[in-house]
């Protein structure tokens, strides 16, 4: 029997978003199968998932930053990340929804964790979510949300944090049971609210978290549910294009003050439908469905500084988006610049940018494998720490009758040596045996700049070292550069080795690799050397070495 936990803490949180990470990955594909409303575009479990991947994401972050000491970060600070990265990471209705939900859980844990405080929690949550939606409906998230904060709050004057979570859970699970009798799309289709069947999911996490046990389901029993097909989804889709509701989803992140967003508010409110806006402190996320996109934009415009700008054309971007029948086989590359992304482009791959400090999402490999066209597709994650979304990703395109084969490749050199061996006339099985083959055998080093002073696998090092790794683990520390590249090219090449495949960063001169190719070429009789540039930001050299 595991241990009871009963506390919110910031190990806690932590294991909330992750726990809630994997059953949404889990249920992501149900979730979808069920999304009737407010548009039938059966996103709503994928985009729960990306959202609860960035606050997963941004928690990490904090965790990562107390690595070097004896403490781990305080709760406030754990879920305020949570809450910052759901908001800069919201996708769709439902995803903002959950964003502001965080939120208003997270405005009142930075101040405590006993149980009136998770009750408290709860609640504000639910209010939030009203609140931050222009049109609410019931037989939504929104029901769900309340219905769950109710029944925390019927456990008043109970100390246990765990039985606040579990009547949460409960209440919630009943209230989605609900749903088809409140909402007629719902009944049309035999389905319950997918978001808040995503919400029950997310709160089944927490109670596992809080408690250190998966919940007890009393006497709820899930309702047999079939996926919705295309005709039924359009017959009852509401909002949709389908029954002449707006034509375009727009998402951005907006950066404006309080008075400017309500202006905005009652722009987009007369614009278009499914308005949600999310956020505070200067910082927002904005969804709205509507006819008119630009018009959207131009008002984000004139309330403040809008990025991450996401416009979506339902019944188009929702369908395939090619013409004519698809490739064969196609192969999708995480690369680290732009320089190596038309390298790759020219092979034939489709790429993902990963930009320093935000890699890609699940939702971007997806959408990269799609534009393969392929029946088959080869990912090359080129990153131990995007093994998981690559997974997530992988699963999620094999649902939709794609053949997706995950090779794990850990750095861009061993993709490049991937894609230099593919040939996609053989069968497939055998490609995927010869480019496994090929990253397998390639070790792969890298430089990089040592941002503070810490303990390494090689010593102690100084903030501006110069820091050589190999295979991940820092093997050298250097003053410069060019001395810190051989040191690592001659202790990878002392395990033998045929090539040598550099690949230079953006500010990095063309010196540097030419004083390296003369040294291998003088220090090691028949290894030859390669080099490409396009490299990321922040990474002065890749090395690899077959």
């Amino acid at each position: 029997m595991p241990q009871t936990v009963d506390d919110m803490d910031a190990v806690a949180v932590r294991t909330w978003c992750s726990l809630a990470l994997e059953a949404l990955g889990r249920e992501r594909a149900a979730i979808d199968a069920i999304n009737v409303y407010p548009v039938a575009d059966g996103d709503t479990g994928t985009n729960l998932y990306l959202t609860v991947e960035s606050a997963a994401g941004a928690v990490e972050a904090v965790f990562a930053g107390h690595e070097t000491g004896a403490s781990v970060p305080s709760l406030a600070d754990a879920v305020r990340a949570m809450a910052h990265g759901a908001l800069i990471g919201a996708r769709g209705n439902s995803g903002t929804i959950l964003a502001q939900l965080l939120r208003g859980m997270a405005g009142v844990l930075a101040d405590g964790h006993d149980a009136d405080r998770l009750r408290l929690a709860l609640t504000r949550a639910a209010t939030a979510a009203r609140q931050a939606v222009a049109h609410p409906v019931e037989g939504t998230v929104l029901t769900v949300a309340t219905a769950a904060a109710e029944a925390a709050g019927r456990t008043a004057g109970d100390p246990s944090a765990r039985a606040v979570v579990q009547a949460a859970y409960e209440g919630a699970r009943t209230a989605l049971d609900a749903t088809p009798g409140q909402l007629a799309v719902l009944g049309r289709a035999g389905v319950v609210d997918a978001g808040g069947r995503g919400l029950v999911t997310v709160l089944e996490a927490l109670v596992e978290a809080v408690s250190g046990e998966a919940p007890e389901h009393g006497t709820w029993v899930t309702p047999d549910i079939a996926p919705v097909t295309t005709a039924a989804a359009d017959d009852c889709a509401a909002g949709g294009p389908q029954d002449g509701g707006p034509a375009f989803e727009v998402i951005y992140l907006l950066e404006a003050g309080d008075d400017a967003v309500d202006r905005l508010r009652t722009r987009l409110d007369g614009l278009g439908d499914s308005l949600v806006v999310v956020g505070g402190d200067g910082l927002w996320n904005v969804h709205v469905h509507v006819d008119d996109a630009g018009a959207a934009v131009e008002a984000g415009v004139e309330a403040g500084r809008p990025y991450r700008i996401r416009i979506t054309h339902f019944g188009v971007d929702r369908v395939h988006q090619h013409h004519g029948e698809p490739a064969q086989r196609g192969v999708v590359v995480v690369v680290p610049g732009p320089g190596l992304s038309g390298l790759c482009s020219e092979a034939g791959a489709t790429t993902v940018l990963a930009r320093p400090g935000e890699p890609p999402a699940s939702g971007e490999l997806v959408d990269a494998i799609r534009r393969a066209h392929a029946r088959e597709v080869v990912l090359l994650p080129n990153d131990a720490e995007l093994r998981h979304t690559a997974a997530a990703a992988a699963e999620q395109a094999r649902t939709e009758g794609i053949r997706v084969a995950l090779i794990p490749t850990r750095a861009a050199v061993q993709g490049i040596a991937a894609l230099a061996v593919h040939e996609p006339d053989r069968s497939f099985d055998e490609d995927v045996v010869a480019m496994t083959a090929a990253a397998g055998s390639t070790r792969y080093g890298e430089l990089a700049v040592a941002e503070r002073q810490s303990w390494t696998m090689a010593g102690i090092c100084q903030a501006g070292d110069i820091l050589g790794l190999i295979e991940g683990d820092v093997a050298v520390i250097g003053e410069d550069i060019p001395g810190t590249a051989r040191a690592v090219i001659d202790r990878m090449l002392a395990a033998g080795g045929e090539l040598v495949t550099l690949v230079l960063g953006e500010d990095v001169p063309d010196a540097l690799a030419d004083a390296l190719e003369e040294h291998v070429r003088e220090g090691y009789l028949a290894v030859d050397t390669v080099v490409y540039r396009g490299g990321g930001q922040g990474t002065p050299l890749l090395i690899g070495v077959e």
